[in-house]
């Protein structure tokens, strides 16, 4: 079945499980067009966690490596989006831990989005993220993985080896945090 450029929800779905199917086979013409629908949008995850787009090509190279590897459990009860995103998270995760240089880069990228100021100006999400970097360590991992993954406190406290009430904490002192360093630059923006 060829991939085509644009989609329907309906011919996306079967497409994406037969394509998944002959991954589970370990067929490599599968696994390339598994690769190559969804690599920028695992690249975003990665780019979050380094601000090195090396690193983070790395990143989600090892995490589709695992994904091939595990594929056959996927059971189609959830998106398979999601469940990559989980890995590739998972695999950023892994790599913080593990190598000290990742953790003084740890941010979030969305380029081209903004955030409207009172005056109808736009504050680039750029700015956004210069102020997110100024943040201690892990309060700005836990406001990462709160704000931009939607994990809940429970899971980043289990990923991160802290307690609940440290996770809320750091999450609540990042956006004091931001909430006064936007308030320096004239804005009025609420997190």
């Amino acid at each position: 079945m060829p991939i085509e450029q644009s989609y329907t929800p309906l011919q996306f779905s079967d497409e994406l499980e037969h394509i998944i199917a002959c991954c589970a086979r370990n067929e490599r013409h599968a696994q390339e067009k598994l690769y190559k629908m969804f690599h920028s949008r695992m690249m975003s995850v990665a780019v979050r966690y380094t601000n090195d787009r090396s690193q983070a090509e790395d990143i989600v190279n090892m995490g589709f490596l695992k994904c091939f590897q595990k594929i056959e459990k996927f059971t189609f009860q959830g998106s398979f989006e999601g469940w990559l995103r989980k890995i590739v998270l998972r695999t950023a995760l892994d790599a913080l831990r593990s190598n000290e240089k990742y953790n003084d880069k740890t941010v979030f990228v969305e380029k081209e989005e903004f955030i409207e100021r009172d005056h109808g100006e736009r504050m680039y999400y750029d700015q956004l993220l210069q102020l997110v970097n100024t943040l201690p360590k892990t309060t700005k991992l836990v406001f990462n993985l709160s704000v931009m993954e939607g994990l809940q406190h429970k899971e980043i406290a289990e990923i991160l080896g802290m307690s609940e009430g440290t996770s809320k904490w750091h999450l609540s002192e990042g956006r004091r945090i931001l909430k006064e360093k936007i308030e320096k630059l004239q804005l009025n923006h609420k997190f």
